[in-house]
């Protein structure tokens, strides 16, 4: 393995998903998968697209990565399933990086960054971190949370960046909170400061899945990896299977 790790990272948390070859904290090449497609149809066939783009051979990855969880039940099931297969193949290490983690780093620098994902029903997970260019803070727990709680989880933060499928889903909830309690809500671009007072809303600068590797060179880095047996998804809520037969 050299110094610099080439990577594999997945992300099928979402729908569609993103996939990133690098070398390092260099992006190679970077590919988004098809909405309207289940990644069981389409995951290897993309994976394969985005090798071939990078100019880099399956056998030539030095480290797997992909988002962990939360996000769809169906979607990580898949992306880890085929992660851990390549992995195991391959004799390489894994490493497993929240999607909510991958979604703040996305967003860039912040003091107090919440990112959010459709959870289904109107529901989102939700988790506040703090964002600089070498270190993610988590700020609180991963949660899966109604618009309401989500609301009175955060609403005494006056500073805030939303960021995430979930707070573009929610805007218009954030926006007339915001406006009603005179808390300044605003895009957040390339100028805006970290610094800057009042909630702002964010568009992920980067794929999913090349925060995922950029966490994931870190993790490595620090000797905090995993082998294929060992990755787990992390779900945050049951499934709805199992929400019913709990109730039976």
């Amino acid at each position: 393995m050299t110094s610099v790790p080439v990577i594999l990272s997945l992300e099928t948390a979402t729908i569609g998903g993103t996939i990133c070859v690098a070398r390092g904290a260099d992006a190679l090449a970077t590919r988004e998968g098809d909405s309207k497609v289940s990644h069981s149809n389409s995951l290897l066939s993309d994976i394969n697209e985005c090798l071939n783009d990078a100019g880099i051979r399956l056998a030539d990855i030095d480290l797997f990565a992909c988002a962990s969880g939360p996000g769809s039940f169906t979607g990580l099931r898949i992306g880890i399933a085929t992660l851990k297969a390549l992995a195991a193949t391959l004799e390489r290490p894994c490493v497993g990086v929240p999607t909510l983690n991958a979604i703040a780093q996305s967003a860039g620098p912040s003091h107090a960054t919440v990112a959010l994902l459709p959870a289904g029903r109107g529901e989102v997970f939700a988790q506040m971190f703090s964002v600089s260019a070498d270190e993610l803070t988590e700020l609180d727990t991963a949660a899966h949370l109604s618009p309401p709680k989500l609301i009175d989880r955060y609403h005494e933060s006056p500073s805030l960046v939303w960021t995430g499928p979930g707070a573009l889903v929610h805007r218009t909830l954030l926006q007339d909170y915001a406006v009603q309690h005179g808390i300044t809500f605003v895009e957040r671009t390339t100028q805006t400061g970290i610094d800057s007072n009042g909630w702002q809303i964010a568009q992920p600068r980067t794929s999913l899945a090349q925060s995922v590797s950029a966490l994931a060179l870190r993790l490595f880095a620090a000797g905090q990896f995993e082998t294929a047996e060992s990755l787990r998804a992390k779900y945050v809520r049951p499934s709805d299977a199992e929400i019913n037969q709990a109730w039976q």
